[in-house]
């Protein structure tokens, strides 16, 4: 099969797309042919040399989801049957023509989304589904406010939160996403191309869905109400954080750190079939959309690393082959 290699740590020199033996489905697992995947941060951080495949996952393949149709049955497999249509969020390994995954993490496609939007849910949804109602607890009438609003996360969460009636803030540095992302149900739009966000917030917001990191924690800190959440995600604006932690303390403020990649594969059964039966319907409906910024061939991956490296997409990017 073709897959994209990532031959060392660097940059775009280091991807290369090759031939590699196709992965064989062992004891419940089931093989997909994938025809579109997502491309997330956690790939770059993957080339860079920053962020190692978990075990059990390829060590020089990236890729974290994918949608397409399933083209083998492992022994035991009962759920599924070929042809059938489905995505799903694994470890590595997805931008690749195959890839093989354990039967009870694999989702069906709704019907009327195409392949492409379904490679679009996975990363996005699952992350934000669980930032916020599994850790995060947001409840109807909460405020909420989302950083990055305009990311493949970000543009889940805003209709997520739409979804159980919260009130969402976001933030970004491009007025153009403040725009589409309010298309989507975001309520209130916080520029930070010329401010910070602190000032703009207003009344104090229940839950934070960061992806900011430590230079962003006091301004976080700030304008959590008393009780209030913040769900960390990533740390885009680097890790290290030199803060008063007193607010936390007083307003008895909970800070929770959250990751997809490396969950076992009981956490990640355990979270499809929550989301399965939570979100899964509300795609169906239309209630909720996989929003997707860009399509590229998996042949131009060098390219894609390059777009959202200066953050030009607005949702998700997804590769096709």
């Amino acid at each position: 099969m073709r897959a994209v290699v990532y031959t060392g740590a660097g940059g775009h020199e280091v991807v290369q797309l090759r031939d590699v033996p196709a992965p064989v489905p062992g004891l419940g697992q089931v093989r997909v042919r994938i025809r579109a995947a997502g491309l997330n941060r956690a790939d770059v951080y993957q080339r860079r040399g920053h962020y190692p495949a978990p075990p059990g996952s390829p060590v020089d393949i990236p890729g974290l989801e994918y949608a397409g149709e399933i083209e083998a049955l492992g022994s035991g497999v009962s759920r599924w049957k070929i042809g059938d249509r489905v995505m799903g969020l694994v470890g590595g390994g997805t931008h690749a023509e195959y890839v093989v995954a354990h039967e009870d993490e694999v989702l069906p496609v709704p019907g009327q989304v195409d392949l492409i939007h379904a490679a679009a849910i996975p990363e996005a949804f699952f992350t934000a589904y669980d930032a916020l109602v599994t850790r995060a607890r947001l409840a109807r009438g909460e405020r909420v406010l989302i950083h990055a609003v305009g990311s493949g996360i970000g543009t889940a969460a805003i209709q997520i939160a739409r979804l159980l009636g919260a009130h969402s803030l976001g933030t970004s540095r491009t007025p153009e996403k403040l725009a589409r992302a309010k298309e989507l149900g975001l309520e209130t739009g916080i520029s930070t191309a010329t401010s910070g966000f602190r000032d703009q917030v207003g009344e104090p917001v229940n839950v934070i869905i960061d992806v900011l990191g430590g230079p962003a924690w006091a301004d976080n800190l700030a304008v959590l109400a008393p009780l209030g959440r913040m769900v960390v995600l990533a740390f885009l604006q680097g890790p290290q954080i030199s803060a008063d932690f007193t607010p936390l303390l007083r307003r008895r403020l909970e800070i929770i750190g959250s990751v997809m990649r490396t969950r076992s594969l009981e956490e990640r059964i355990e979270l499809v079939a929550a989301f399965s039966r939570d979100m899964l319907p509300h795609f169906a409906t239309g209630e909720l959309k996989p929003v997707v910024g860009s399509v590229l061939p998996m042949t131009e991956i060098a390219a894609a690393h390059h777009a959202m490296e200066t953050n030009e997409t607005f949702g998700k990017l997804v590769l096709v082959w």
